[in-house]
C-alpha cells in the first residue's frame, strides 16, 4: 500500500530578533536594525532586518564590519528573555494545528499537517492562518514553504519572503529543485559547493547526470545524500523528540589569547561554565565524546576531541595543545564541549583517543 504523501510546513520567522525589537519599539521602524555584540567586545550580527541588508549588512558579520557597510546601523544587543517569550507564543500557536513540530530554533519550525483536521486539511490554509495569527497576536511577520517534504519546504519558506508563502506541490518538485543551485542543497557549504561547481555542478539539474558511485567517490557517505536531494527526495518524518547532540560553550576575545599559555589560562572558566550548564540542563544526556574549538586571528578554525565522558584538566590541555599546535597563532575564540551518545553508540570502529575532527577554515 502506497504511503500517503506528507504534508509538511516549514515557518521561518523573518528577521527574528530585529522584528522583536522593532515591535517593542516602533520608533525603530523603517530604520536599518542589527542584534549583536559590539564591535569594540568583536561582537557579530545576529540578525538585521531588511533595511539593513540593503547596505550589505548580513548574519554573521563583524560589527565592525557591519557599521562601516551601515553608518546609520542601531545595533542592539540581545534581550533574549524578550525572543524567548514570542518563541513560547508563536509555538502554542502551532500547537493549536498538530502536535507534530520539530523545532529548529526560537523563530523556526517544521509542522506536519498531514492529518490535521484544520481548514478541510489544506496545508495552504493552515500556513496562512499560521502566519496571520503570529502577526495578530506576536506582533511580526513569517514566511512559510509548505511542500511534501522538509527539505523543499524549507527551501520554499525562503522563496517570498519576507511575509510570504510559496508551495511547492508533488508534481511540481522535479523541476523545482532541478533549477536550485547545489549550495541549496542541506550540508552544501561554501566549500562543498565550490567543489561541485569545480567539478561542473552549478545546479541540481547538473548533479542530475552524477552516477552514485561518481558521488560517493568525490564526496564519501555525503554522497548518497546528495544523490537523493538533488532529485528533491528527503524521506525524514517530522520530529519532537531528537535528543540534545551536544552542549558547548565559547567565547571570542576582545584581545587575542597570544600562545598556548594564554588560551591554558583562559580554559578554567569556560570548563567552569560548561559544567554549570551541563548540571542544569534537563536534556543533558551522558557525554560520549569532549572537544575542544579554536578559532585563530587568522578567522581559519580546528576542532579537536577524544573519546572521554569525564575529563580532568588534563585531558582538556592535552586537547588544547594539539588544537593550537595545528597552527601555532594567536587565538581570537575558543570553546570548550560535549558530544552525547546517539548512532557513535554502537559503532563498532574504536577511535583513537585523540583522534581529530576535521579542521575547518572561516571565510
Amino acid at each position: 500500500m502506497r504511503e500517503r504523501q506528507r504534508k509538511i510546513i516549514h515557518i521561518d520567522c523573518d528577521c527574528f530578533y530585529a522584528a522583536v525589537e522593532t515591535r517593542d519599539n516602533p520608533s525603530l521602524h523603517g530604520k536599518p536594525v542589527a542584534v549583536g555584540g559590539r564591535p569594540e567586545t568583536r561582537g557579530v550580527i545576529a540578525t538585521c532586518n531588511y533595511e539593513a541588508r540593503r547596505y550589505g549588512v548580513r548574519s554573521a558579520m563583524a560589527s565592525g564590519q557591519a557599521l562601516r557597510r551601515c553608518p546609520g546601523l542601531i545595533l542592539l544587543p540581545p534581550r533574549f528573555e524578550a525572543y524567548r517569550a514570542a518563541s513560547r507564543q508563536i509555538h502554542a500557536i502551532y500547537s493549536d494545528f498538530t502536535a507534530l513540530i520539530e523545532p529548529l530554533s526560537l523563530d523556526e519550525a517544521y509542522l506536519d499537517v498531514t492529518d490535521s483536521p484544520h481548514h478541510q486539511g489544506s496545508a495552504t490554509l493552515m500556513a496562512e492562518a499560521i502566519r496571520a495569527r503570529i502577526k495578530a497576536e506576536v506582533g511580526i511577520t513569517a514566511s512559510a514553504g509548505i511542500a511534501p517534504n522538509k527539505f523543499v519546504a524549507k527551501i520554499a519558506s525562503d522563496w517570498n519572503k519576507p511575509d510570504g508563502l510559496f508551495v511547492v506541490r508533488p508534481p511540481e518538485i522535479d523541476a523545482f529543485v532541478a533549477a536550485l543551485p547545489v549550495g541549496k542543497l542541506f550540508g552544501v557549504g561554501q566549500v562543498t559547493a565550490a567543489k561541485l561547481n569545480q567539478l561542473g555542478a552549478q545546479t541540481c539539474a547538473d548533479l542530475r547526470s552524477w552516477p552514485l558511485t561518481e558521488l560517493v567517490r568525490h564526496f564519501g557517505k555525503f554522497g548518497e545524500r546528495l544523490h537523493a536531494l538533488c532529485r528533491g527526495i528527503d524521506d525524514r518524518p517530522v520530529r519532537n523528540d531528537y535528543p540534545r547532540r551536544s552542549l558547548s560553550v565559547e567565547t571570542t576575545y576582545v584581545h587575542d589569547l597570544a600562545d598556548l599559555a594564554a588560551c591554558a589560562q583562559a580554559l578554567s572558566p569556560l570548563i567552569d561554565d560548561l559544567q554549570r550548564r551541563q548540571q542544569r540542563d534537563p536534556d543533558a544526556g551522558q557525554p560520549h565524546k569532549t572537544f575542544i574549538k579554536l578559532r585563530f586571528n587568522d578567522f581559519t578554525h580546528t576542532t579537536v576531541e577524544c573519546l572521554c565522558a569525564k575529563p580532568d584538566t588534563e585531558v582538556w590541555l592535552r586537547l588544547l595543545q594539539q588544537g593550537w599546535e595545528r597552527q601555532r597563532k594567536p587565538v581570537r575564540l575558543l570553546g570548550v564541549g560535549f558530544r552525547y551518545e546517539d548512532e557513535d553508540k554502537s559503532a563498532s570502529r574504536q577511535l583513537a583517543l585523540f583522534e581529530p575532527a576535521h579542521a575547518a577554515h572561516a571565510a
